[in-house]
């Protein structure tokens, strides 16, 4: 047995659910007591015209008209246009306090899995509130849900300039339309900015250093110079704090009182670079040339390499006067003819480091490791003193 709901033709309220039973007949003598009409002919949600019971499946919502439409004029037969027109099931939705008018059709069949699908496809089955005008209340917002009306009316996707897609995002995701949400994402990712990673060149950097004034700080802080060039160049007090300088050409460049803390400088050219009372701790300048380097500040603040990696690198004949390099690590690095006069190299890794015709007066290389360092052609003699005790 079917059942089926049924509504006078040209309406969508006080409907009745009848059983399908024997013939269109039967359906019609029900529908009539039911309705209270005298029902003749039963036409589906479209408009189109039943006429064998057979064409009717369960749960369909029909519609009876009240007698006959055709009637006989001057030998032609004329139609009511209010009573003829196809059935359309208008309804109104008050959206945030902004009214839309369309189809229950439209609602259900773009995606039937969706919330509003489920909410209109069955009158009253959710019990949806409506106003003094009879519109149904959705609390959402009238700006995201216009575009999604939209997609499902013609099912393409349209966006005017002032509305974010995230908002129509989320509304699609709250209603369940899948199919929209996927697309409003690909489109979103799509119209993003793609992640910039590439390095300043020298030509960008130096447009930022002319709009600065030389009292000015510069942060550079984690920026990308990965092979940049930037030798000769006034660097005075720029903060390149955890900046990745790997591979960049440094020489000759003025980086007194720079901030290079946790920098990478791995593989960098520094030759002749002044880096007076530089501030390196941590960084990283394995594998990196820092050959004639001055560290020496005549007015007295310390270069701080504390912790700094210095494997490998080549600081020979650098000016290290003070220099701070307490646990950092010089293993394999040559430092022949350097001035390191009162330096610390407290606990530094000195394991097979070229110290030759260097000057330790008066370092600090308690704790330090010295495996396989070479001390030949010392200026001063290094006291046990000032090593390992």
């Amino acid at each position: 047995m079917k059942r089926v709901t049924v509504f006078v033709r040209g309406t969508s309220s006080n409907g009745k659910v009848v059983a399908v039973c024997g013939s269109l007949e039967d359906l019609l003598s029900v529908a009539s007591t039911k309705l209270g009409i005298r029902a003749s002919s039963v036409y589906n949600g479209s408009g189109g015209l039943i006429d064998d019971i057979a064409l009717i499946r369960d749960d369909d919502v029909l519609y009876m008209s009240d007698g006959d439409c055709l009637e006989e004029n001057d030998g032609e037969d004329l139609c009511d246009p209010e009573k003829c027109q196809p059935h359309t099931d208008w309804l109104t939705l008050n959206v945030g306090g902004r009214c839309f008018t369309t189809t229950r059709s439209t609602l259900v069949n773009k995606d039937p899995d969706s919330m509003l699908a489920h909410m209109f496809r069955d009158k009253d089955v959710w019990m949806n509130k409506q106003d003094s005008q009879g519109a149904y209340l959705i609390d959402r917002s009238p700006e995201y849900f216009e575009p999604i009306l939209n997609y499902l009316r013609h099912g393409q996707l349209i966006l005017n300039e002032a509305i974010n897609p995230l908002g129509v995002l989320e509304e699609a995701r709250f209603f369940g339309i899948e199919q929209l949400a996927v697309q409003l994402e690909t489109q979103i990712k799509a119209s993003q900015p793609p992640q910039d990673h590439s390095p300043l060149t020298r030509k960008e950097f130096i447009r930022f250093l002319l709009a600065t004034t030389t009292k000015s700080e510069l942060r550079c802080q984690g920026l990308n110079f990965s092979g940049a060039d930037l030798s000769r160049l006034d660097l005075r007090y720029i903060n390149f704090k955890m900046a990745n300088l790997s591979g960049a050409n440094l020489a000759h460049a003025n980086l007194s009182g720079a901030n290079l803390d946790r920098a990478d400088l791995s593989s960098a050219c520094l030759d002749g670079a002044n880096l007076q009372g530089v501030k390196m701790l941590c960084s990283n300048a394995e594998g990196a040339s820092l050959r004639g380097c001055n560290f020496e500040d005549p007015a007295g603040i310390k270069a701080n390499l504390e912790g700094a990696n210095l494997k490998g690198v080549d600081m020979e004949g650098s000016q290290m006067t003070g220099i701070n390099l307490r646990v950092a690590t010089l293993k394999n690095a040559k430092l022949k003819n350097c001035n390191l006069r009162g330096a610390t190299l407290a606990g530094t890794d000195l394991e097979n480091c070229d110290l030759s015709g260097c000057d330790l007066q008066e370092a600090n290389l308690r704790g330090s490791n010295v495996k396989g360092a070479i001390f030949e052609e010392m200026l001063t003699p290094l006291h046990m003193s000032q090593s390992v005790r």
